[in-house]
């Protein structure tokens, strides 16, 4: 059998504390009624768990004891006085479990109360109806089955997050289980959407335990409203087979609009239609399309449905069906003189009439017949049907046009024999003729030259001169006529009679002759410009002289033409010295080019060539005759040497030897000229070590703020500063500035005490010391043997003493020390008082006192050492310091420490 639960062992602690009380009461007071008692006497179970019960009496010897209850049990414990029994599955509302017993012929008894309660697990809210209209009220109802006590219950309607109702149920029966709570509520277009839901909280704290809150599953609300009028239709009364026509359906008074659904249809036919939203109002668009299977009257139907209510509208279309007339021609082209028989016909139902003459019946033809003329050519019938169809009267109409063939007419009027223009003003040149087809002209040169463009208005020009053959055509036949055209023009001067540009070769035989074209033919006469009277004829030896601009000018009765003929004489290459030297220096970084002009028409063209050693093949750049923006890159070096030039031009080429040499301005860098030097103080002097390249060899000086460089044996610090120095030759300067730096070996300049005057044991002093040096010197100090507890500064410069003693008397030394050397000084240290150890007396007082002191000093020593208070580094270079090795307590600082008369502080 299992042990009993934890809450059990303790009401069987609590059982048995109380029988030890009573049996100790009984013992005391033999008086004392006899009860029983049950625990816990009120208990709240969830539904369906479990509780133990303790049932006990104070009564000695209880002959029978028991519990009582409807309620499951699952196992059950006893002593003497006490009964102890689990209840399962409790499920009951409320029971009241009777502890008894027997005592004393008394039955003793104790009635207890098991409540149950049943967290909120379900909380339904009713499912909301599909669509609510909006203005009208709607039911909210919460389920919440099983949950208790009722009394501890509360729900909450909620919309969203805020509260519509809250409803508590306190005061209801302890036995009453679950709640239902109902509202009413107004449903608004805000609504639509929304989301309601029930919370349900059941709250035991006041017994004991916590608050229980479930909510249900939300439901949405969609509202809705919907316009009582019915949609509006905008559609034709007639809709003609195989034509397409727009319908539209709209309603207003729509909420939510986007939800309404809309059925558009013609017949049987639906039109699928394209909706537009407007707010609270739609348009739905869609194109009906009739067709033979619908014809006759049909329903348009508009139905929108939204909420599950709908609005529907209906319209009757008549569809039908009316073929335009059939006009035919027996032959649309045919040739003149031949009969043509015009045909107008239409449905079975529509009346055609045809040039204004009705047919007898509807659904008969309309006829007539012609002899073809040339008149008749283009002439257009006109054939009409009409048909009524539901009260309306439609017309339709068809029209064509006859063709009549016949044979191209040339008339003089139309087409003249002769024109005589000037040339110059815009003329229409036109020849035109009669005839079906439209003939085509064309009037061309007998010979098979120019034609003529007829028709177009455009210049007369000289070209068009001439007897031309004008010939119309078509299929039927032809008509052919000579038509003469003569155009007069002023003398014109051209590039191919007359070249504004004429180029001879010097020593060559040529002639100025310039020929002018115009109606009738132009004279001319050529005079050199300037030149008064001076005509040119016949062949001239061209020499250079020949060479400018000369005046043509041709005469005719319609007008002059001059014209300016420029004249070239050209010749071979030829170099002259100045414009192309034998010898040339380039200069490094100057910009300049060799120059080698040469003389010769046209320019030639210069290329000049290394001819031996370093310069073998190389090409020597050469400066344009002209800046261009494409001239050749300047090299950084160029390679002296013999270079051959060879100028070349379509006449000839002549060649020319060139020796080059290369020279350079002056250049300094931190390589020749560092822009830092250190000298040091007491060398010898020496000029800065600056030096340039360059070509001439550049001369270097150097001088400090415009002043000439000194002249010193040795260096001093006050030569320090900044330097200015400048290469020249020929070609130009460089310069450069130089920082010069002077170092110097280390002085002690000041070594003083504070206070001045003596020290008394026990007083302070300090000693300062001031170096001068560059580099910068490093402090070091060397103290007299046995001196204790001496303090530094952070960069050595002093020393300080708190407490002096007989020991810290003596001569004290600072020491400087640079790169270049190590420099000191020397100060003495008097510590003098009152006779403070006769005190002490004899050997054994002076033995303690050595003993006293040998451990102070050792641990003043090892404290100093291990504070860092020296220069360590220092110290030990210098072989000098007492703190270094672990000494400087000793027979000597014990010695010094007994004073002595009072003295000064001294240096040295």
């Amino acid at each position: 059998m299992p042990g009993p639960s934890p809450g059990l062992r303790r009401a069987l602690l609590g059982l048995w504390a109380a029988l030890g009380l009573g049996l100790f009461g009984l013992s005391a007071v033999s008086q004392e009624p006899f009860w029983a008692d049950l625990q816990p006497r009120v208990a709240f179970v969830e539904r369906g768990g479990s509780l133990w019960l303790n049932c006990s009496t104070n009564c000695p010897r209880p002959e029978r004891g028991g519990l009582e209850t409807s309620l499951r049990r699952n196992g059950t414990q006893r002593g003497l006085r006490w009964l102890a029994r689990q209840l399962v599955d409790i499920r009951e509302p409320e029971t009241q479990p009777v502890c008894f017993f027997r005592c004393a012929r008394r039955t003793l008894q104790a009635r207890g109360l098991i409540r149950t309660f049943q967290r909120p697990d379900r909380v339904e809210l009713m499912p909301l109806p599909p669509w609510q209209p909006v203005g009208e009220n709607f039911t909210l109802s919460c389920r919440v089955p099983g949950a208790g006590p009722r009394a501890s219950l509360t729900l909450t309607l909620l919309r969203g997050a805020q509260e519509l109702i809250r409803r508590s149920f306190a005061g209801e029966p302890p036995r009453a289980r679950g709640a239902v709570l109902t509202a009413t509520v107004l449903a608004r277009r805000e609504d639509h959407g929304a989301n309601f839901s029930c919370r349900a909280e059941l709250d035991l704290r006041p017994h004991g335990l916590g608050l229980f809150e479930n909510s249900s599953a939300p439901r949405e609300l969609r509202t809705f409203s919907l316009s009582p009028d019915p949609p509006r239709l905008a559609a034709p009364r007639l809709l003609e087979v195989g034509s397409e026509r727009p319908v539209s359906c709209t309603l207003d008074g729509l909420f939510p609009a986007s939800e309404a659904r809309v059925y558009l249809a013609l017949g049987d036919q639906n039109l699928s239609p394209d909706v537009t939203l407007e707010g609270d109002a739609f348009v739905a668009t869609a194109t009906a399309t009739a067709s033979a299977e619908q014809e006759g009257a049909r329903q348009l139907v508009c139905n929108v449905t939204l909420g599950g209510e709908n609005r529907e509208t209906r319209e009757n279309v008549t569809i039908y069906s009316f073929p335009a007339p059939l006009l035919t021609l027996s032959e649309p082209s045919v040739s003149e003189g031949q009969m043509v028989t015009v045909t107008c016909s239409a449905g079975a139902q529509a009346l055609v009439t045809l040039e204004g003459v009705p047919a007898a019946v509807p659904g008969q033809p309309a006829q007539l017949q012609l002899n073809a003329t040339e008149n008749d050519d283009r002439r257009s019938f006109f054939c009409d049907a009409t048909l009524d169809v539901d009260g309306e009267t439609l017309i339709k109409n068809r029209s064509a046009e006859l063709r009549v063939l016949y044979a191209p007419r040339l008339d003089d009027s139309d087409c003249p024999r002769s024109w005589t223009w000037p040339e110059g003003p815009e003329q229409t040149l036109r020849c035109e003729a009669r005839g079906n087809p439209e003939p085509s002209v064309h009037c061309a040169r007998s010979d098979g030259g120019a034609v003529l463009a007829l028709g177009l208005l455009g210049p007369v020009t000289r070209a068009l001169s001439g007897t031309y053959r004008c010939k119309a055509a078509n299929d039927q036949g032809e008509a052919v006529k000579d038509v003469t055209l003569t155009v007069e023009y002023a003398p014109a001067l051209d590039s191919v009679g007359c070249p504004e540009r004429i180029t001879w070769l010097e020593g060559t035989e040529a002639s100025l002759s310039c020929v002018a074209h115009g109606v009738p033919p132009p004279d001319v006469i050529c005079v050199r410009s300037g030149e008064l009277g001076a005509v040119i004829e016949g062949l001239l030896r061209v020499a250079r002289e020949h060479a400018g601009t000369y005046r043509c000018e041709a005469t005719n009765p319609r007008g002059s033409a001059a014209k300016n003929v420029a004249v070239t004489v050209e010749y071979g290459p030829r170099f002259e010295e100045p414009s192309c030297p034998s010898n040339w220096t380039w200069v490094e970084g100057s910009g300049r080019l060799f120059s080698c002009e040469v003389d010769g028409k046209p320019q030639p063209s210069v290329k000049c060539v290394g001819s031996g050693g370093a310069t073998e093949g190389v090409l020597l750049p050469l400066a344009p005759p002209d800046p261009s923006p494409r001239a050749p890159r300047i090299p950084r070096v160029l390679a002296p040497g013999i270079y051959v030039c060879n100028a070349t031009n379509r006449h000839g080429s002549v060649a020319k030897t060139v020796v080059v040499s290369a020279e350079s301005p002056p250049e300094m860098d931190e390589s020749t000229c560092p822009s830092h030097q250190t000298w040091l103080e007491g060398a010898e002097a020496s000029a800065l070590a600056c030096a340039a390249r360059g070509r001439p060899s550049p001369g270097v000086r150097c001088s400090r703020e415009g002043i000439p460089w000194p002249e010193q044996q040795r260096v001093s610090r006050e030569d320090a500063g900044t330097y200015h120095c400048v290469a020249t030759n020929a070609h130009g300067t460089d310069s450069r500035t130089v920082t010069v730096g002077v170092e110097y070996r280390p002085v002690v300049a000041e070594l003083a005490a504070s206070p001045p005057g003596g020290v008394r044991p026990g007083g302070n002093f300090t000693l300062t010391c001031r170096a001068e040096a560059w580099p910068p010197a490093q402090i070091s100090w060397r103290a007299p043997p046995g001196a204790l507890n001496i303090g530094l500064s952070s960069n050595n410069s002093t020393l300080s003493v708190a407490g002096a003693m007989g020991s810290h008397g003596g001569e004290y030394e600072c020491a400087a020390t640079n790169a270049h050397g190590r420099h000191a000084r020397r100060i003495t240290v008097r510590v003098a008082g009152p006779w403070l150890w006769v005190a002490v007396g004899g050997a054994a007082g002076g033995a303690a006192l050595l003993a006293a002191g040998a451990g102070l000093a050792f641990y003043v020593q090892s404290t100093a050492c291990k504070k860092g208070e020296y220069n360590v580094q220092e110290a030990e270079s210098s072989g000098e310091a007492v703190c270094l090795n672990g000494a400087g307590g000793g027979a000597g600082g014990a010695a010094g420490a007994e004073g002595g008369p009072e003295a000064q502080l001294t240096s040295a």
